[in-house]
């Protein structure tokens, strides 16, 4: 009985399901900017991940850069994958989030994004820069690309008569992401170092923790448009 019911429902994940997202007579329009500027005053960190850079010089020299430290030149790759995959995941995505609605998109962007940033902490732990490409780069940049469409999108349906308003708040929402991270990272740097760690770990897996919850917090706030016309304040 309880299987039956979890197969109704959509088992574990079913509150994903786009059905389940469809918004109750006498929801609030409004209620979908606050939601659409949690996710992308997370995913607006790409802008700041120029504060790594240096420090990512020094992960062995701690101090200076040692010969085994990795370049600039190298890292700076980081930021050029993730704006890539950011591109193609926009692209070719956008039919998968018509099918499965903001919410699914949503919390697959927070996995893609959180994730990414703890792949990356590990890549650090073992000094291994492919893994950074792979994390921040390949699967971060994939969560900036869903994590970017999705509430543009839903914002556009929502507000069919302000479209200029609803896109200018979700970009605001992915500039205020650096204006925020830059100085958060600086200040985890600071309080995960030591004579030993220039901090950049720790700051990885803490930002990680915190954009999956507010992302997913972003997710869960989503509702979907019953119907096809402007609905109601």
């Amino acid at each position: 009985m309880t299987t039956a019911a979890s197969a109704e429902s959509g088992g574990v994940f079913g509150w994903l399901d786009r059905s389940h997202t469809v918004a109750k007579p006498g929801f609030s329009r409004w209620l979908v900017p606050p939601a659409a500027l949690c996710v992308h005053l997370c995913i607006g960190q790409v802008y700041a991940f120029s504060v790594f850079n240096l420090p990512m010089t020094k992960l062995i020299g701690i101090t200076h850069s040692a010969p085994d430290d990795w370049k600039l030149t190298q890292l700076g790759w980081i930021f050029s994958l993730a704006i890539v995959f950011l591109g193609l995941s926009a692209a070719f995505t956008g039919t998968w989030l018509d099918r499965v609605g903001p919410r699914r998109a949503m919390f697959t962007a927070a996995l893609c994004f959180g994730g990414g940033f703890l792949i990356s902490a590990l890549g650090i732990h073992l000094h291994q820069l492919w893994l950074i490409y792979l994390g921040y780069g390949v699967l971060g940049g994939c969560g900036l690309g869903l994590g970017y469409i999705s509430p543009v999108k839903t914002l556009i349906t929502w507000f069919p008569d302000r479209p200029g308003m609803a896109t200018g708040m979700a970009i605001m929402g992915f500039g205020g992401g650096a204006m925020i991270a830059s100085p958060l990272s600086v200040w985890l740097m600071k309080y995960f170092s030591s004579p030993t760690d220039v901090g950049v770990m720790g700051t990885f897996v803490t930002l990680g923790i915190i954009y999956l919850v507010f992302m997913m917090i972003g997710a869960a706030s989503y509702a979907c448009l019953p119907t096809a016309g402007c609905p109601r304040l």
